[in-house]
């Protein structure tokens, strides 16, 4: 493996991590309002959903990929997902996503129905999910071998280890901001390589 190589490899896995665990504190924080008999079972649709759309787009993967402009505005969807992450970060939203579920949470009547929950989390796991394939997509390019890992460690990450990524994330602060700082790196470089497609597109570029 060369060095190049080995860079992607850990860019991959860091990109994983991160926005596997950004995931997972929506939905525990989506969660968060709701009676403890249905707040589990929210946490658990939530993760299983985004397991599941993991996989439906890691199959389409060629395809999206192949969409003209979708670098470019899947860097704009990971603009916003670096900017939702930083307000979270900076109102301590993950210390209590990370009570909600290390702990009981919240014991008193429920602040929100387990619907309005669920629509939440859906709307967060489509997003996150289609970022999270773009995301390893724009850096494995043309390395099947590389794609394929980065797509099946996202899968399992999100099946298996969602709850653990994000209490890591939880107890070390500083992994958050230095993901959202790679975060932000990775969405400009999508941007900047996807632009020549969106400027053919519009006739800002011959």
């Amino acid at each position: 493996m060369n060095s190049d190589t080995m860079i992607d490899f850990i860019q991959i896995i860091f990109a994983d991590v991160v926005l596997s665990g950004d995931n997972a504190l929506i939905i525990g924080m989506a969660a968060a309002g709701l009676s403890p008999e249905f707040r589990q079972r929210a946490i658990f649709m939530g993760l299983a959903l985004a397991a599941g759309l993991r996989i439906v787009f890691a199959a389409l993967a060629s395809t999206m990929m192949g969409i003209p402009g979708i670098l470019f505005f899947g860097g704009l969807l990971l603009t916003w997902v670096c900017w939702r992450f930083f307000t979270e970060l900076r109102n301590n939203v993950p210390e209590s996503a990370g009570h909600v579920l290390e702990t009981a949470g919240y014991q008193g009547p429920p602040r929100r129905q387990l619907m309005s929950a669920l629509v939440t989390i859906t709307i967060a796991d489509v997003s996150m999910s289609i970022d999270n394939v773009v995301a390893v997509a724009a850096i494995a390019r043309d390395n099947t071998a590389l794609l394929i890992f980065g797509l099946g460690l996202s899968i399992a990450l999100m099946a298996f280890c969602a709850q653990m990524v994000m209490r890591l994330l939880t107890r070390y602060p500083w992994i958050s901001y230095v993901g959202l700082g790679f975060l932000v790196y990775l969405a400009a470089d999508m941007m900047i390589d996807g632009w020549p497609d969106i400027a053919r597109a519009t006739g800002l570029m011959a």
